[in-house]
Protein backbone atom coordinates (compact mmCIF):
# COMPACT_ATOMS: atom_id res chain seq x y z
CA UNK A 1 0.00 0.00 0.00
CA UNK A 2 0.85 3.68 -0.13
CA UNK A 3 2.58 5.36 2.80
CA UNK A 4 -0.59 7.63 3.05
CA UNK A 5 -2.88 4.31 3.66
CA UNK A 6 -0.65 3.19 5.81
CA UNK A 7 -0.74 6.12 7.78
CA UNK A 8 -4.22 6.52 7.74
CA UNK A 9 -4.57 3.23 9.77
CA UNK A 10 -3.22 4.53 12.66
CA UNK A 11 -5.36 7.75 13.12
CA UNK A 12 -4.34 8.62 16.73
CA UNK A 13 -0.93 9.43 15.93
CA UNK A 14 -0.99 10.36 12.03
CA UNK A 15 -4.33 13.45 11.67
CA UNK A 16 -5.94 13.40 8.41
CA UNK A 17 -3.85 16.63 7.38
CA UNK A 18 -1.19 14.31 7.56
CA UNK A 19 -2.25 11.70 5.77
CA UNK A 20 -3.67 14.04 3.32
CA UNK A 21 -0.39 16.18 2.48
CA UNK A 22 1.57 12.70 1.70
CA UNK A 23 -1.49 10.96 -0.51
CA UNK A 24 -1.07 14.79 -2.42
CA UNK A 25 2.95 14.29 -2.01
CA UNK A 26 2.86 11.08 -3.25
CA UNK A 27 0.47 11.67 -6.10
CA UNK A 28 2.50 14.54 -7.32
CA UNK A 29 5.82 12.82 -7.04
CA UNK A 30 6.89 15.69 -4.63
CA UNK A 31 7.16 13.96 -0.61
CA UNK A 32 10.56 15.50 0.33
CA UNK A 33 8.93 19.14 -0.68
CA UNK A 34 5.52 18.07 1.29
CA UNK A 35 7.36 16.40 4.33
CA UNK A 36 9.59 19.64 4.30
CA UNK A 37 6.12 22.19 4.66
CA UNK A 38 4.55 19.79 6.69
CA UNK A 39 7.62 19.83 9.15
CA UNK A 40 7.60 23.59 9.23
CA UNK A 41 3.52 23.46 9.63
CA UNK A 42 3.98 21.28 13.02
CA UNK A 43 7.10 23.98 14.02
CA UNK A 44 4.92 26.71 13.49
CA UNK A 45 1.52 25.30 15.16
CA UNK A 46 3.63 24.08 18.40
CA UNK A 47 5.10 27.31 18.79
CA UNK A 48 1.61 28.97 18.67
CA UNK A 49 0.44 26.48 21.49
CA UNK A 50 3.45 26.92 23.75
CA UNK A 51 3.36 30.88 23.43
CA UNK A 52 0.29 30.74 24.83
CA UNK A 53 0.25 27.93 27.40
CA UNK A 54 4.18 29.94 29.04
CA UNK A 55 1.80 33.02 28.82
CA UNK A 56 -0.79 31.69 30.78
CA UNK A 57 1.48 29.61 33.61
CA UNK A 58 2.49 32.94 35.69
CA UNK A 59 -1.39 34.44 36.30
CA UNK A 60 -2.66 31.41 36.48
CA UNK A 61 0.66 30.42 39.19
CA UNK A 62 -0.22 34.15 41.03
CA UNK A 63 -4.15 33.54 40.86
CA UNK A 64 -4.00 29.56 42.28
CA UNK A 65 -0.80 30.92 45.16
CA UNK A 66 -3.58 34.32 45.85
CA UNK A 67 -7.00 31.71 46.73
CA UNK A 68 -4.98 29.16 49.05
CA UNK A 69 -3.29 31.91 50.92
CA UNK A 70 -6.65 34.01 51.38
CA UNK A 71 -8.42 30.52 51.79
CA UNK A 72 -6.10 29.89 54.74
CA UNK A 73 -6.11 33.31 56.63
CA UNK A 74 -10.02 33.42 56.06
CA UNK A 75 -10.18 29.42 57.37
CA UNK A 76 -7.41 28.88 60.19
CA UNK A 77 -6.55 32.83 61.15
CA UNK A 78 -9.46 34.98 61.52
CA UNK A 79 -11.67 32.30 63.51
CA UNK A 80 -9.36 32.52 66.05
CA UNK A 81 -9.78 36.48 66.36
CA UNK A 82 -13.95 35.75 66.76
CA UNK A 83 -13.49 34.84 70.63
CA UNK A 84 -10.97 37.83 70.75
CA UNK A 85 -13.44 40.25 69.58
CA UNK A 86 -16.11 38.65 71.75
CA UNK A 87 -14.64 39.57 74.69
CA UNK A 88 -13.87 42.87 73.60
CA UNK A 89 -17.67 43.81 72.51
CA UNK A 90 -19.84 44.74 75.78
CA UNK A 91 -23.36 43.32 76.15
CA UNK A 92 -25.63 45.08 73.33
CA UNK A 93 -22.87 46.52 71.55
CA UNK A 94 -21.80 45.21 67.94
CA UNK A 95 -18.81 44.47 65.80
CA UNK A 96 -17.86 46.80 63.10
CA UNK A 97 -19.91 45.98 60.17
CA UNK A 98 -16.76 45.34 58.21
CA UNK A 99 -15.31 42.85 60.78
CA UNK A 100 -18.61 41.14 60.92
CA UNK A 101 -18.97 40.54 57.54
CA UNK A 102 -15.76 39.08 57.12
CA UNK A 103 -15.93 36.79 60.62
CA UNK A 104 -19.32 35.37 59.30
CA UNK A 105 -17.73 34.60 55.85
CA UNK A 106 -14.86 33.12 57.70
CA UNK A 107 -17.14 30.76 60.00
CA UNK A 108 -18.94 29.88 56.81
CA UNK A 109 -15.73 29.09 55.05
CA UNK A 110 -14.67 27.02 58.15
CA UNK A 111 -17.52 25.56 58.57
CA UNK A 112 -18.95 24.36 55.09
CA UNK A 113 -15.71 24.38 53.49
CA UNK A 114 -16.41 20.64 52.71
CA UNK A 115 -20.31 22.87 50.38
CA UNK A 116 -18.17 24.86 48.62
CA UNK A 117 -15.85 22.35 47.23
CA UNK A 118 -18.75 20.05 46.55
CA UNK A 119 -20.47 23.30 44.38
CA UNK A 120 -17.23 24.07 42.92
CA UNK A 121 -16.55 20.21 42.27
CA UNK A 122 -20.24 19.86 40.47
CA UNK A 123 -20.07 23.31 38.56
CA UNK A 124 -16.72 22.60 36.44
CA UNK A 125 -18.38 18.84 36.00
CA UNK A 126 -21.31 20.06 34.84
CA UNK A 127 -20.02 22.59 32.11
CA UNK A 128 -17.17 19.81 31.41
CA UNK A 129 -19.94 17.78 30.91
CA UNK A 130 -22.00 20.65 28.94
CA UNK A 131 -19.17 21.30 26.61
CA UNK A 132 -18.85 17.71 25.58
CA UNK A 133 -22.24 17.88 24.00
CA UNK A 134 -22.37 19.11 20.43
CA UNK A 135 -24.86 22.06 21.48
CA UNK A 136 -22.89 23.15 24.94
CA UNK A 137 -19.82 22.71 22.88
CA UNK A 138 -21.17 25.58 20.41
CA UNK A 139 -22.59 28.12 22.88
CA UNK A 140 -19.45 27.70 25.01
CA UNK A 141 -17.00 28.29 22.19
CA UNK A 142 -19.43 31.53 21.26
CA UNK A 143 -19.01 32.63 24.55
CA UNK A 144 -15.30 32.41 24.86
CA UNK A 145 -14.82 34.58 21.55
CA UNK A 146 -17.05 37.18 22.75
CA UNK A 147 -14.83 37.65 26.25
CA UNK A 148 -13.39 41.27 26.56
CA UNK A 149 -9.50 40.75 25.44
CA UNK A 150 -9.12 37.27 26.04
CA UNK A 151 -11.92 36.58 23.14
CA UNK A 152 -10.11 38.54 20.46
CA UNK A 153 -6.87 36.73 21.41
CA UNK A 154 -8.45 32.91 20.80
CA UNK A 155 -10.34 34.89 17.45
CA UNK A 156 -6.32 35.44 16.47
CA UNK A 157 -5.14 32.23 17.27
CA UNK A 158 -8.18 30.53 15.49
CA UNK A 159 -7.45 32.75 12.44
CA UNK A 160 -3.95 31.91 12.31
CA UNK A 161 -4.36 28.73 12.53
CA UNK A 162 -7.06 28.65 9.65
CA UNK A 163 -4.58 30.24 7.41
CA UNK A 164 -1.87 27.91 8.28
CA UNK A 165 -3.36 24.58 7.71
CA UNK A 166 -5.78 26.05 4.81
CA UNK A 167 -2.62 27.72 2.90
CA UNK A 168 -0.08 24.22 3.78
CA UNK A 169 -2.57 22.27 2.40
CA UNK A 170 -2.92 24.02 -0.98
CA UNK A 171 0.37 24.87 -1.39
CA UNK A 172 0.68 20.71 -0.90
CA UNK A 173 -1.92 20.05 -3.53
CA UNK A 174 -4.62 18.95 -1.79
CA UNK A 175 -8.26 19.86 -3.47
CA UNK A 176 -9.95 23.06 -1.63
CA UNK A 177 -12.69 21.48 -0.78
CA UNK A 178 -11.13 18.34 0.72
CA UNK A 179 -8.64 21.15 2.66
CA UNK A 180 -11.71 22.99 4.20
CA UNK A 181 -13.10 20.00 5.34
CA UNK A 182 -9.70 19.17 7.47
CA UNK A 183 -9.15 22.88 8.49
CA UNK A 184 -12.95 23.16 9.48
CA UNK A 185 -12.12 19.87 11.54
CA UNK A 186 -8.66 21.25 13.35
CA UNK A 187 -9.98 24.39 13.88
CA UNK A 188 -10.30 23.75 17.35
CA UNK A 189 -13.96 26.07 17.97
CA UNK A 190 -16.97 24.97 16.67
CA UNK A 191 -17.83 28.38 15.90
CA UNK A 192 -15.11 28.99 13.38
CA UNK A 193 -15.58 25.20 12.38
CA UNK A 194 -19.14 26.10 11.50
CA UNK A 195 -18.15 28.80 9.60
CA UNK A 196 -15.04 27.37 7.68
CA UNK A 197 -17.91 24.57 7.02
CA UNK A 198 -20.54 27.11 5.47
CA UNK A 199 -18.00 28.65 3.09
CA UNK A 200 -16.88 24.81 1.87
CA UNK A 201 -20.52 24.70 1.00
CA UNK A 202 -20.85 28.40 -1.10
CA UNK A 203 -17.61 27.28 -3.14
CA UNK A 204 -18.95 23.90 -3.95
CA UNK A 205 -21.90 25.81 -5.30
CA UNK A 206 -19.67 28.00 -7.19
CA UNK A 207 -19.46 31.07 -5.01
CA UNK A 208 -16.19 32.83 -4.16
CA UNK A 209 -14.24 32.81 -0.89
CA UNK A 210 -15.01 36.52 0.02
CA UNK A 211 -19.08 36.86 0.31
CA UNK A 212 -19.36 33.40 2.63
CA UNK A 213 -16.01 34.62 4.68
CA UNK A 214 -17.81 37.83 5.45
CA UNK A 215 -20.88 36.83 5.85
CA UNK A 216 -19.01 34.62 8.96
CA UNK A 217 -18.77 37.46 10.96
CA UNK A 218 -15.41 35.73 12.42
CA UNK A 219 -12.74 37.20 10.07
CA UNK A 220 -11.39 40.67 10.29
CA UNK A 221 -12.27 43.02 6.90
CA UNK A 222 -8.70 42.92 6.12
CA UNK A 223 -8.20 38.91 6.09
CA UNK A 224 -11.45 38.59 3.72
CA UNK A 225 -10.22 41.46 1.08
CA UNK A 226 -6.73 39.08 1.80
CA UNK A 227 -7.76 35.83 0.66
CA UNK A 228 -10.14 37.52 -2.00
CA UNK A 229 -7.20 39.20 -3.78
CA UNK A 230 -5.22 35.49 -3.35
CA UNK A 231 -8.22 34.09 -5.13
CA UNK A 232 -8.51 36.54 -7.44
CA UNK A 233 -4.79 36.51 -8.44
CA UNK A 234 -4.32 33.14 -8.26
CA UNK A 235 -1.96 32.91 -5.23
CA UNK A 236 -4.35 31.63 -2.68
CA UNK A 237 -1.85 30.15 -0.50
CA UNK A 238 0.76 32.24 -0.21
CA UNK A 239 -2.01 35.10 0.85
CA UNK A 240 -2.71 32.71 3.97
CA UNK A 241 0.81 31.71 4.89
CA UNK A 242 1.18 35.99 4.96
CA UNK A 243 -2.02 36.49 6.83
CA UNK A 244 -0.78 33.24 9.30
CA UNK A 245 2.63 35.08 9.88
CA UNK A 246 0.66 38.59 10.61
CA UNK A 247 -1.68 36.69 12.81
CA UNK A 248 0.99 34.45 14.51
CA UNK A 249 2.96 38.49 15.45
CA UNK A 250 -0.32 39.33 16.46
CA UNK A 251 -0.93 36.69 18.72
CA UNK A 252 2.28 37.35 20.52
CA UNK A 253 1.70 40.89 20.79
CA UNK A 254 -2.02 40.48 22.37
CA UNK A 255 -0.46 37.73 24.75
CA UNK A 256 2.41 40.40 26.21
CA UNK A 257 -0.13 43.32 26.36
CA UNK A 258 -2.77 40.71 28.31
CA UNK A 259 0.16 39.59 30.84
CA UNK A 260 0.96 43.81 31.19
CA UNK A 261 -2.39 44.21 32.11
CA UNK A 262 -2.78 41.06 34.38
CA UNK A 263 0.18 41.96 36.84
CA UNK A 264 -1.13 45.20 38.41
CA UNK A 265 -4.50 44.03 38.18
CA UNK A 266 -3.62 41.08 40.48
CA UNK A 267 -1.50 43.19 42.28
CA UNK A 268 -4.71 45.78 43.24
CA UNK A 269 -6.97 42.58 44.01
CA UNK A 270 -4.40 41.19 46.14
CA UNK A 271 -3.74 44.61 47.97
CA UNK A 272 -7.67 45.37 48.33
CA UNK A 273 -8.59 41.93 49.52
CA UNK A 274 -5.60 41.53 51.88
CA UNK A 275 -6.08 45.07 53.25
CA UNK A 276 -9.94 44.68 53.44
CA UNK A 277 -9.16 41.77 56.07
CA UNK A 278 -6.59 43.85 57.66
CA UNK A 279 -8.87 46.61 58.30
CA UNK A 280 -11.69 44.58 59.67
CA UNK A 281 -9.43 43.07 62.19
CA UNK A 282 -8.29 46.71 63.43
CA UNK A 283 -11.62 48.02 63.80
CA UNK A 284 -12.41 46.43 67.03
CA UNK A 285 -9.10 47.48 68.60
CA UNK A 286 -9.45 51.10 66.98
CA UNK A 287 -12.80 51.08 68.46
CA UNK A 288 -11.92 49.56 72.12
CA UNK A 289 -9.06 52.09 72.14
CA UNK A 290 -11.39 55.45 71.49
CA UNK A 291 -13.73 53.75 74.20
CA UNK A 292 -11.02 53.58 76.57
CA UNK A 293 -9.59 57.43 76.21
CA UNK A 294 -13.01 58.76 76.57
CA UNK A 295 -13.40 56.83 79.80
CA UNK A 296 -10.25 58.23 80.81
CA UNK A 297 -10.95 61.55 79.85
CA UNK A 298 -14.00 60.72 82.15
Amino acid sequence: STLADAMSRHPKVFEQLFVNMVEAGETGGILDIILQRLSTFLEKIVKLKSDVKSALVYPVAVIGISIIVISVIMIFVIPSFKSIFESLVGPGERLPWLTEMVVDLSSFMANFWWLIAIVLGLAFWGIRTYYKTPKGKKVLDGISLKIPIIGEILRKIAISRFSRTLGTLLSSGVPILESLDITARTSGNTVVEEAILNVRVAIEQGETFLEPLKQAKIFPPMVCQMIGIGEQTGALDAMLSKIADFYEQEVDAAIANLLAMLEPAMIMFLGVTIGTIVIAMYLPLFSLIAKLANQGRK
